[in-house]
């Protein structure tokens, strides 16, 4: 007689009555819900940001270009300009573009969670003010992401490209 092993066991039914209604109350709304709307929250201040950049193809605005010139790094207590601002600029703008596409579509989607991730650092440091109301929030979320991946309503899932975690 040969058992077979799996990986995945059920967890074991809740025996507390209140653990029980929890788990029928909220045990409702799949994770994969959860992340797709997770992804498309994180994205939209990201676009939203992108589309005040650009003024035609491959070109931007003005003052997208000299407010990299007139912002400064917050760190340790002094200010610094910003390291090639106009280079960094366009870097900003081609990853506010990028990064929010690639999340809706669900699509290299732990990758561009950390990309805005590391974007939110940058923007922390030169607006140290904001991090209770905006930076803190996106850092959530993209941890999020990065921890509980895409969800099975994402190309990285239907492709076979991030299957780490098989969230219902």
């Amino acid at each position: 007689m040969s058992m077979i092993a799996t990986n995945a066991a059920a967890p074991p039914a809740p025996t507390n009555l209140i653990a029980r209604f929890t788990l029928a109350a909220f045990g409702l709304v799949p994770l994969s819900l959860t992340m797709a709307v997770l992804r498309i929250a994180l994205a939209l201040p990201f676009w939203k940001s992108a589309m005040t950049k650009w003024d035609d193809w491959f070109t931007l605005s003005f003052g997208a270009l000299a407010s990299f010139g007139d912002f400064r790094l917050h760190i340790l207590g002094a200010e610094y300009p910003y390291p090639a601002p106009e280079l960094m600029a366009y870097a900003s703008a081609v990853c506010e573009f990028t990064f929010p596409i690639l999340l809706v579509l669900g699509l290299f989607t732990r990758y561009a969670a950390l990309g805005l991730l590391g974007m939110t650092a940058i923007i922390q440091l030169t607006v140290p003010d904001g991090w209770q109301t905006y930076h803190l929030p996106w850092a959530s979320m993209a941890l999020a992401i990065l921890t509980f991946g895409p969800g099975r309503f994402a190309l990285d899932y239907v492709l076979g490209l991030d299957r780490i975690s098989r969230p219902r």
